[in-house]
């Protein structure tokens, strides 16, 4: 078997490594996945980087938690996989062509879903939807703000808002997205151009403010997003992609009731319960199966060239996920 580690904190691209292991073993409870599609999220990058803050425990390490691939050994006690099924194992450490997973981790695949598209099913989506309906109560017809709106999980709050109701104000950083987010279900399109970003989000609504905002970004741009919020609306903050702690007057929590909270999609699939797992698993088959979870994929590169795809995964202006494949490798 294959899989990328890296030993210590840095640049991905300089310290991620392909590293070679004799295939392992099932034990009881547990099958053997061979992987074929594997996600690169910005997350990944962050945590490579050592600036994610839940960085692993210990070193060297794999990234990865999106992942789809093909059981090809079970352990004893298997009663539910056989060889041959199709899933998608949760956890980390997914950047590798083999992986061994409790049974009750590797739930299947959506039958004759595309590989691709099933293997980005349950973080991107997951967050998008669980961000909108258990976050704080909204109702058809409220305004949710969100940035980094051009990114995947921001089209996917976009669908799913327009869906439930909801309108969005989306923020991105450079022209020529509007089309693009219009066809996704956008209602309004922000440029940030810098400290007038508040204001321009109070415009693009019509002097509704947004009860909840959507912050992928942290920084100063928590800030502008607390600031066009209604009193006692709240900010979640789900990435951290200017490396920089989220940032917010006092002048709004205190005297505007802002309320600033975090949303991490590994925390809540820690902390629920069955019903609450199987209600978003059924969520998200259903959506997939409709063709609503579709993401664009900009490039696919085997894992041997893991150091290209995450220099092109950090790339700006890039329109697309990136994948790794566990197949065609050479």
């Amino acid at each position: 078997m294959r899989r990328v580690i890296f030993r210590r904190h840095g640049p991905p691209a300089e310290v991620l490594e392909l590293v070679e292991a004799p295939d392992p073993a099932p034990g009881p409870g547990e099958v053997r996945v061979r992987l074929r599609v594997m996600t690169i999220n910005p997350a990944d990058l962050l945590s490579i980087e050592g600036r994610y803050g839940a960085e692993p425990l210990s070193l060297p390490a794999t990234p990865g938690v999106g992942a789809w691939g093909v059981v090809d050994a079970v352990g004893d006690d298997v009663t539910r996989l056989v060889p041959g099924d199709a899933v998608l194992p949760v956890g980390g450490g997914l950047w590798a062509d083999t992986v061994v997973v409790p049974e009750r981790m590797a739930p299947p695949a959506p039958p004759g879903a595309d590989p691709e598209q099933a293997a980005m099913m349950r973080a991107n989506p997951a967050t998008a939807e669980l961000m909108l309906t258990s976050l704080t109560a909204l109702s058809p017809g409220d305004w949710v703000v969100q940035n980094a709106a051009n990114s995947a999980v921001g089209r996917l709050v976009i669908r799913f808002a327009r869906a439930k109701g909801l309108r969005t104000v989306n923020v991105v950083r450079r022209d020529g997205l509007r089309d693009s987010l219009a066809a996704e279900g956008a209602d309004a399109v922000v440029v940030d151009e810098g400290p007038d970003l508040a204001a321009a989000i109070r415009a693009a609504t019509g002097g509704t403010p947004p009860r909840l905002a959507l912050d992928a970004v942290g920084g100063t741009a928590t800030a502008a997003l607390a600031a066009a919020l209604a009193p006692g609306g709240t900010v979640a903050v789900y990435g951290l992609l200017s490396g920089e702690d989220s940032r917010v007057p006092a002048r709004d929590l205190v005297f505007r009731d802002i309320r600033l909270r975090g949303f991490w999609l590994a925390q809540w699939y820690a902390e629920a319960s069955p019903d609450q797992m199987r209600d978003l698993h059924r969520f998200l088959v259903a959506e997939l199966e409709a063709g609503h979870l579709h993401t664009a994929v900009a490039a696919r590169y085997p894992l041997s060239r893991v150091r290209e795809a995450v220099t092109h995964a950090a790339r700006a202006g890039r329109d697309g996920k990136i994948l790794l494949t566990g197949e065609h490798d050479a």
